[in-house]
Order: C-alpha cells, then sequence, then structure tokens
C-alpha cells in the first residue's frame, strides 16, 4: 500500500501541486513571522544587554508614599546620596542619570525619528560609560549639546551647527558641539539622542538637583549582589531601591520578548487563517482524487485490501504532500523573515545589527504544521472512500449524497449557524470585555455553521444568476450548472474565498463606524478650534499657555493640568482647568446640576460619578501630593467620553498643591476660527517649535483616520495570503473538474461547442462561484462588524453603524475578478483538449 500510494503522487503531481502551494504558502507565513520576530527580538535583546554594560546596581526612587488621605511627594535621587552610593564599600564608580523627552528637528524644521523615541539625557564627562566621544569635545551651559551619531548622519549635522530643539515648549537654538556613539536602544530603533551638561539636564527636565537614576560599578573582585547588598545597608530602604545589572537586563529582555509575542501571535492568527483556508483545498483535492479512483480502490478492496489499509494510503500520499509543502514553505519562510528584516528600514525603522535566528522549534513548527494539516484534512476523503463497498464503487452508486446525509448535513448546519447567531446577539447584550470571548465563540460556531448549510445554499443563491447567465447563451446555462451539480465541491470553493472577505469587510465595517464616531465626538464635545500639546504627548511647559495667551486672535484659552489626588483611599488624577473659559471651549452634555468651575466647585464625567456615587450637591476631600486637604463640590456630572473625562477643577485651586506644574495640553479658541492662517500664526508665537502639535478638530480626525488606514492596509496585505490561498483552491478545482469532465467536454465539443464556448463556460463558472463566495462573506462581515460595533457602543456614545457601501461594491468587485483570473488556466486546458480523446476517456 505504500508503494501504491507513492506511485499515485507521482502520477497525479500536477492535480497536487495546488495543494502543495497552498500548504507552502500557509507554512511560509507560519515560519517567517517565526524567523522575523525571532529574529527581532534577538537583535534587541543583545542591544539593550550592550546598554547595562556599565550599571552594576542601578539605584532608583521609591514610588509616591501613600500617607491614607494625602499623597507624599515623589523621594528624590539627590547629589548627597550619590556621593553616598559612590562611596559604598566595593562601589568604583557610580554616575547620576538624567532623562526627558527632546525634540530635535533636522535642517528642514521636522522632528526626527519618533516622538516616543526623540529622548535627552546627561553626558558625565570624558569617564561616561554609556556614551563614546567621537568628535568634538563636552558641552558646558544650555547652547551646547552632543548629539549621537546616527542623527547626525541621518539630519546632516556637523559639529558646529546650530540646531533648533524643544524640551517642553519652549524652542531652544543650542550649537553642536561633538558627535557620540551609543548603544542606547531608541537610537537603534530609529530615534534621536541629544545630551547636555548634568545641570543643565537637570534644569531641563524640570529636576534641579537630583536625578532619575543612579548607576554604581562594581570594583574589581566585587559582584553585583555583593555591591547590592552593601547599597542596601548604605542608603535609606524607604527612598531608595537597588536593582542589580543583570536583573536589569533580563528585565529588559523579557520586557522585548514580550512585546514581540503580540506580534508574533498577530501575525501567527493570519498564518492560522492561510492554513483554515488551505484545508479547504486539500479536502477538495483529495476529495476529487479518491472520486476519480473509485474503481482503483474498488479493485484494491475486492483483492484483499482493508478499509484501513485504503485510508492509510490516502494518509500516506497526504504525508508525501505535506512534507514536500512543509519543507519548501519552511525555505521560502526564511526568505520571508530575511526579507521583512530588511524591508523594516525602508519604513523609516531602525532595527540593531544581528544574525537570522531559524530557532529549532520554527523547524519543528513548519514541519508538524504541515504534515498536520494535510493530514487532517485528506482523513475524511480517505476514510469515506474507505466505507464504499466495492461493488457499488465499480458502478459509481456512490456518487450522489444519500438524502439521509444532506438532512443530517443541513440539521447540523442550521444548529452551528443558530448557536452561533445567539452567541453573538447574546454578546451583544454585554459591554466591553465581557463580550469579547461570547462574541469570538459565536463567531467560529457561525463561520462553520455557514460553512456547513453553504452546498444548501449554493442553489438558491446560483440560481438568481440565471437572468444575467442567460446573455451568454449555451456557455453561461452549463456554467450555471456546472456550478450546482456538486454542491459540496462548490461550497469548499466558495468557502475559502467566503472566510477571506468576511474578516476583510467585517474589519473594514468597524474602521469605518468607529473613525466616524470618533470625528462626531470631536466635533460635538470640543468647541475649541485648536488642541496644543508634545509631539509625544508628554507635558508642556505652562509658558507655552502664556504665550499662546499673548497672541493675537486668542479669544478664550485653558489649560488641561493632571494631578493625582487621594479621594476615599483610592488615587484618583483631578484636571485643572480654567474654570472662567472650559464652557465656551467644550460642549459636554450635562446630566445634573451646571457645568460650573470655580473655586471649590468642580465637574465630574457620569462615569466616576457613578463609581462614587456621587451627584450634583455631593462634597468630597481630595487629599494631594502637599500633604493638604480640601473639600470640593460636585456642581454638575457631565457625559464623559474617550477625549474628555474625569473631575474638572478650577486650576487656581489645583496649582498651589503642585511641586511642578505642567500642563497635558490646551484648549484654544480663536476669533477667526480653525484655518491655516490661524494655524500659522499659533505655530510662529510658539517659535515653529519640533516637538509641539497644533492641531485642529480635523488634523485630530485626519490623524485617527491615518492610523485606522494604516492598520486596515496591515491587515489587508496580511489577509492576502488567505485570499492568494482561496485563488489556488479555485484553480485547482476547477483544472481538476476539467479533467473529470474530459468525456463531457469533448462531447460538447463534438456537437458544436466551440473552443470561444467552452472557455466562456469555464471562465463563467468560476466567476459564479467566486461571486456566491463574495456574497457570503460581505454578508457575515457586515453581520460581524455590527455586533463587534455594539460592543464599542457601550463606551462610545457616538458610535454608529456605518456601511462602506462602495468598499464592498470594491470587494465583490475584486472576488469577481478572483474568479475570472482564476479560470484562466483551467478554461484554456479545457479549450484545448482533443475531442475525440476526451470522448474515449473514461
Amino acid at each position: 500500500m505504500f508503494r501504491t500510494a507513492l506511485r499515485n503522487v507521482f502520477a497525479h503531481k500536477a492535480r497536487l501541486l495546488m495543494t502543495v502551494l497552498a500548504v507552502m504558502l500557509g507554512v511560509a507565513f507560519v515560519s517567517g513571522t517565526l524567523v522575523f520576530t525571532d529574529t527581532i527580538s534577538d537583535a534587541y535583546q543583545k542591544s539593550s544587554a550592550k546598554g547595562f554594560d556599565h550599571v552594576d546596581v542601578a539605584v532608583r526612587a521609591e514610588g509616591r508614599e501613600d500617607r491614607g488621605d494625602t499623597l507624599a511627594k515623589q523621594p528624590e535621587l539627590t547629589e548627597g546620596l550619590l556621593k553616598k552610593a559612590a562611596g559604598v564599600a566595593g562601589a568604583r564608580s557610580a554616575i547620576g542619570v538624567v532623562s526627558g523627552f527632546t525634540a530635535l528637528a533636522d535642517k528642514d524644521g521636522d522632528l526626527i525619528g519618533n516622538g516616543f523615541q526623540s529622548q535627552g539625557g546627561n553626558y558625565w564627562g570624558t569617564d561616561d560609560p554609556r556614551y563614546l566621544l567621537t568628535q568634538g569635545h563636552a558641552p558646558h551651559g544650555g547652547h551646547e549639546i552632543l548629539i549621537d551619531s546616527e542623527t547626525a548622519r541621518r539630519a546632516g549635522y556637523h559639529v558646529g551647527d546650530t540646531v533648533r530643539m524643544s524640551v517642553d515648549g519652549p524652542v531652544l537654538t543650542p550649537r553642536v558641539t561633538g558627535i557620540f556613539t551609543t548603544d542606547d536602544g531608541n537610537v537603534a530603533a530609529g530615534g534621536s539622542l541629544t545630551l547636555f551638561d548634568t545641570a543643565t539636564a537637570q534644569t531641563l527636565f524640570g529636576k534641579p538637583g537630583t536625578y532619575d537614576e543612579i548607576d554604581v560599578r562594581a570594583a574589581a573582585g566585587t559582584s553585583q549582589t555583593a555591591l547590592r547588598a552593601a547599597l542596601d545597608k548604605a542608603l535609606p530602604a524607604k527612598t531608595v531601591d537597588t536593582t542589580t545589572g543583570q536583573k536589569l537586563a533580563d528585565d529588559q529582555a523579557e520586557a522585548i520578548a514580550s512585546s514581540m509575542s503580540g506580534l508574533k501571535q498577530g501575525l501567527l492568527v493570519f498564518a492560522g487563517i492561510a492554513l483554515f483556508v488551505g484545508t479547504f483545498i486539500i479536502a477538495n483535492t483529495f476529495t476529487m482524487l479518491v472520486a476519480q479512483r473509485t474503481r482503483e480502490l474498488a479493485l484494491l478492496r475486492a483483492v484483499g485490501a482493508s478499509r484501513r489499509q485504503v485510508t492509510r494510503s490516502v494518509l500516506i500520499e497526504a504525508l508525501v504532500v505535506g512534507l514536500t509543502a512543509a519543507v519548501t514553505g519552511l525555505l521560502v519562510g526564511v526568505g520571508i523573515g530575511a526579507g521583512l528584516r530588511s524591508l523594516i528600514g525602508t519604513f523609516g525603522a531602525a532595527v540593531p545589527d544581528g544574525p537570522l535566528v531559524v530557532a529549532p522549534g520554527t523547524v519543528g513548527a513548519a514541519l508538524a504544521v504541515g504534515v498536520l494539516v494535510t493530514m487532517v484534512a485528506a482523513w475524511l476523503p480517505g476514510r469515506r472512500a474507505a466505507k464504499i463497498p466495492p461493488v457499488a464503487a465499480m458502478s459509481s452508486l456512490h456518487a450522489k449524497a444519500t438524502t439521509k446525509s444532506l438532512v443530517v448535513r443541513n440539521t447540523l448546519g442550521s444548529l452551528l449557524a443558530g448557536a452561533g447567531i445567539a452567541t453573538v446577539l447574546y454578546a451583544t447584550t454585554l459591554s466591553g470585555s465581557d463580550g469579547q470571548a461570547p462574541m469570538g465563540i459565536g463567531a467560529v460556531l457561525l463561520v462553520i455553521g455557514v460553512f456547513v448549510l453553504t452546498p444548501l445554499l449554493s442553489r438558491p443563491l446560483i440560481a438568481a444568476s440565471a437572468p444575467v447567465l442567460r446573455v451568454f447563451g449555451m456557455s453561461g446555462k452549463l456554467a450555471r450548472q456546472n456550478s450546482v451539480r456538486n454542491p459540496r465541491r462548490t461550497a469548499a470553493t466558495a468557502s475559502a474565498l467566503m472566510i477571506g472577505l468576511t474578516l476583510i469587510t467585517g474589519l473594514t465595517v468597524m474602521a469605518g463606524s468607529l473613525q466616524h464616531a470618533i470625528d462626531k465626538m470631536a466635533s460635538s464635545a470640543l468647541r475649541a478650534d485648536y488642541i496644543v500639546s508634545m509631539a509625544n504627548g508628554s507635558e508642556l511647559s505652562p509658558e507655552v499657555a502664556k504665550k499662546l495667551r499673548s497672541t493675537d486672535g486668542v479669544t478664550a484659552l485653558s489649560p488641561l493640568r493632571d494631578a493625582p489626588a487621594r479621594i476615599d483611599g483610592d488615587t484618583e488624577y483631578v484636571t485643572g482647568v480654567n474654570g472662567a473659559t472650559i464652557g465656551r471651549l467644550t460642549d459636554l452634555a450635562v446630566d445634573s446640576g451646571t457645568f460650573e468651575v470655580d473655586g471649590t466647585r468642580v465637574v465630574v464625567d457620569d462615569d466616576t460619578a457613578k463609581e462614587q456615587g456621587w451627584r450634583a450637591g455631593s462634597r468630597f476631600t481630595a487629599g494631594f501630593e502637599d500633604g493638604t486637604r480640601q473639600t470640593l463640590t460636585v456642581a454638575g456630572v457631565y457625559q464623559g467620553n474617550e477625549m474628555i473625562r474625569g473631575i474638572m477643577v478650577d486650576d487656581t485651586t489645583l496649582t498651589p498643591h503642585l511641586d511642578d506644574v505642567a500642563d497635558m495640553q490646551v484648549m484654544v479658541s480663536t476669533s477667526g476660527g480653525a484655518s491655516d492662517q490661524v494655524k500659522d500664526r499659533l505655530e510662529r508665537a510658539l517659535g515653529d517649535n519640533p516637538g509641539i502639535s497644533v492641531q485642529d478638530k480635523k488634523d485630530i480626525s485626519d490623524g485617527i483616520a491615518q492610523m485606522f488606514t494604516l492598520m486596515l492596509n496591515m491587515l489587508y496585505g496580511l489577509l492576502a495570503m488567505a485570499v492568494i490561498v482561496a485563488v489556488l483552491g479555485v484553480i485547482n478545482t476547477l483544472a481538476m473538474s476539467v479533467f473529470e469532465r474530459a468525456q463531457e467536454i469533448g462531447m460538447l465539443r463534438a456537437i458544436g461547442l466551440d473552443r470561444r464556448g467552452v472557455k466562456r463556460m469555464v471562465r463563467l463558472e468560476s466567476l459564479v462561484i467566486a461571486l456566491f463566495g463574495g456574497v457570503l462573506g460581505i454578508g457575515l462581515g457586515v453581520f460581524f462588524g455590527w455586533a463587534a460595533g455594539e460592543l464599542f457602543s457601550t463606551s462610545m456614545p457616538t458610535y454608529e453603524l456605518v456601511l462602506p457601501w462602495a468598499r464592498m461594491a470594491l470587494f465583490l468587485l475584486l472576488a469577481g475578478t478572483v474568479g475570472i483570473l482564476a479560470a484562466l488556466w483551467p478554461a484554456r486546458r479545457a479549450a484545448r483538449l482533443n475531442m475525440l480523446a476526451a470522448i474515449k476517456s473514461e
């Protein structure tokens, strides 16, 4: 039986080629994902580990102390602690580390790198182990800086150049006095690093005389553990926390692995989808191969082969196909991983240098996935073939499914689909994350149910195409009849395309609806013309609000100033606003009371009020970080949203309790409203600062739309793999169907159907099957998009379903195009059949 199975593989190698390609693509996706993520993770881990080579023990401040009704001031790492750490037995040296956001502009005035990766720090001196000064000299004073060599290369800066930069708002124009090299991971990832002398860094980052961290190096012969123990004895335990450099490196490696794990899992989900779609092709292929060899299998049974042996022979064929596809897919996947590693640089993201990582687990996963998927998909056709009695197989009495099997299939499909719909509808009644699991289970049940019911659905849906197909004469009529001749085969072929379009349509519906909700939220909640903030979301200097207030055309302005407070034993954040203008800058519906922020009167969003049991007139006590407590009164409860929520208090009440005054953003209204001219005026007033973002409501919506578009394009690209596999399935099914119907096609040619008519018949058959899968996929995608949107609507009142009719029409058009393209080779093959040879074939 083993030799027989191998001979069958080689005898049908052309027909198995598409199956090999389908499995190979899925395996390549899996192995490519694993190679890419392992390579990137390994490169970042090694790069970050170098950054801790100079640290044997890191000393950091403990978190803010909880004093019950108030919050204690954040502990500080002072110069005295630094000297004490440097003098501990076993310590060779100690340096103080200061860091913060630093926006550095290129020569065109644009922000270099990603805002979150634009960092600044302090240069300790020529003995600073973190940075190697390769050109120029150390900075002295607030008008001199160092920049990293990668940033200098990308921006074209040299020693002696004057640059534009910002730390928290005001524009600075220091001179580059030197260039250094670093192993900093942010720089390796495409960011920038700017260094000041220590005193300047402390002043700019709002930490005069203090440090963010003290890095201690051990003397020769002293271990990191011993040095840490000595530091723990010498330094106040309630103020500082010590960590060894090895622990920091391990934690960083774990964090990198964890962040890459999310990317890996996301990519593997799409690889799984492609493989799932591939199972339809495999099952279809082996079903048709078995059907074409029924007499051969019957003879094997007649000469003594058992059912188990017949099933085993089919599985051996699947094993050979799966192993071939898995090995090929692994090799292609390694190439994909290497390609992605190189391609990522074209998107402006730099990755640390490192070798290509092909882990043993990747090889094992590729082989296991390829072989298992193929054998599982081929098991049912093999088992079905083994159950056919030899006499029935020889007379082809098995060809049609029995009424009983159809009733069982349709009943099972109806139950699964009904359970799926009910579960999804139930999930829409839940809120947020509570409904995610039921939604996922319901979606899986519904998709499986529709797949089981697809043969039943194919007849009425394909029959609806009859009026259009009549235009094509006899070719159209034959195409429709061929499409419904074998409903199971049509269903399996269409289902592969259906799954891809279901996901694509569902994602498009959700993205479009969310974008509409955010646009509506921005226009309804904000009366302000502009929102001014730092590019990376960090804190703004109060000087920004002062400059804006004195700018021509500004009619109303309010900073948003967040601060922690202790309320009823819990830490909550309150937002300081300009009580006199906040009502003119926002448009928030008030559930109760009045929207009045003045003195000790505050307004609270509805969720916070519900959680705390507050209503208009309620009083509560807030404990601030300066140790004082103040009683506040709820003047009103407003309807919060994703853009504006929380407890708003007048900034004149909040600011005296703050040690460091900073704003998260500033709302601005102008006499002329939002326009390009007004925006330019505000940006000029702020010195054309590279680190500050001035956005109107359209800019906010466009930024979110750009994010959604980028996300959708990425997902479309990932789902394209599933669509490509589905196309292979259509090609494979049509090609084998042409082979199966060779005698019939020969007879049609003999009675007058020309080659053009044969091509048209096969193309129309493919088009009908593709459109059938497209209609099912778009219908399911709209349903899932609506259901998922219902979960969002609980936390986003402005959410409403928006159907992207133009895109859905495009998806249906693409499905039809897929059908036509997939039929090119099978149609050409059918038209070139020799009439006489075809008629004589069995």
